[in-house]
């Protein structure tokens, strides 16, 4: 669909995105041996700087997920939890704690150092959510650590007149500002939720780097359409103000966007810096007991 218009919000794309490519992901298991699929991958980073990783699960199986993530350190970036469903405690050695239940989101930066646990407070059911890595700027990334919950009640939604919704993690969409806001990346993160037959515009920077996912139901956009639980890379077209999302059923896709911050990526593990030596670094403080 090349052009469309929201009238009662005025919100109108002129020239889609297209899709640059779908990347299946990787079936993997992370913590203590939770189940789940690494959609965005180390060799997609730089493709889609600022944004490091991504990771889908969804399990109605305890034994893809009980065991959880025990003690574990980050540095470097920021990590967004979003729960589709399910009851997740998070526990931290700065002092934080909060529960992550259904429709909720938990924002973290890891700044300079923190060991924290993600463990499911549930035994039965199905648990299904995104977590998304996000990377600091070199001027911020031995910030202070710091911790967020916001319930679902807290995520602010924006409506379209034909039944369209976003729930908006971060940035804004339709005039509403969403839960978050950062500073340099400025991350744009959304969950449409669209019924059959209905379009969904969302204008976006220029530079921006962005993907979709959906989850469930069936959408295209610009014409392809998009593959159940895999990452579609939007292309960078000079010419696109934004991206249409179309469903064809009802359907419900994650697009998150941001501005690249170009510098070095260097990743070891749970550490993410520009330097070596940086990692170097963060391996002797972790040992010596600096991390928060």
């Amino acid at each position: 669909m090349e052009g469309s218009m929201d009238r009662g919000n005025m919100i109108e794309v002129k020239r889609s995105r297209r899709i640059e490519r779908m990347h299946q992901g990787e079936a993997t298991r992370d913590g203590a041996g939770v189940r789940l699929t690494r959609l965005l991958t180390q060799g997609l980073q730089k493709r889609l700087d600022p944004f490091l990783m991504l990771d889908f699960f969804s399990s109605n199986d305890a034994a893809d997920y009980i065991a959880g993530f025990p003690d574990h350190p980050h540095r470097g970036f920021e990590t967004i939890t979003y729960m589709l469903e399910g009851r997740m405690r998070h526990r931290d050695n700065a002092g934080h704690e909060g529960l992550l239940t259904t429709g909720g989101m938990q924002w973290m930066v890891a700044g300079s150092g923190v060991v924290h646990s993600e463990m499911p407070e549930q035994e039965a059911g199905r648990m299904a959510g995104f977590q998304l890595w996000l990377n600091l700027p070199a001027r911020d990334k031995m910030t202070s650590p710091w911790y967020r919950d916001f319930a679902a009640a807290d995520l602010p939604c924006a409506h379209a007149p034909d039944g369209a919704r976003a729930i908006v993690l971060a940035g804004a969409a339709r005039g509403v500002a969403g839960a978050m806001q950062r500073p340099v990346t400025e991350p744009l993160i959304l969950n449409l939720q669209l019924p059959a037959g209905v379009s969904w515009s969302q204008p976006l920077a220029p530079g921006d780097h962005a993907f979709v996912v959906l989850y469930a139901g069936q959408a295209s956009i610009a014409g392809e359409a998009l593959t159940m639980e895999a990452l579609a890379v939007l292309d960078d077209d000079p010419a696109a103000d934004g991206v249409i999302v179309s469903a064809h059923e009802e359907a419900r896709v994650f697009l998150v966007a941001g501005h690249p911050l170009r510098e070095p990526i260097v990743q070891y593990g749970p550490f993410v810096m520009n330097t070596r030596e940086e990692i170097a670094a963060a391996v002797q403080d972790l040992r010596e007991g600096r991390f928060a």
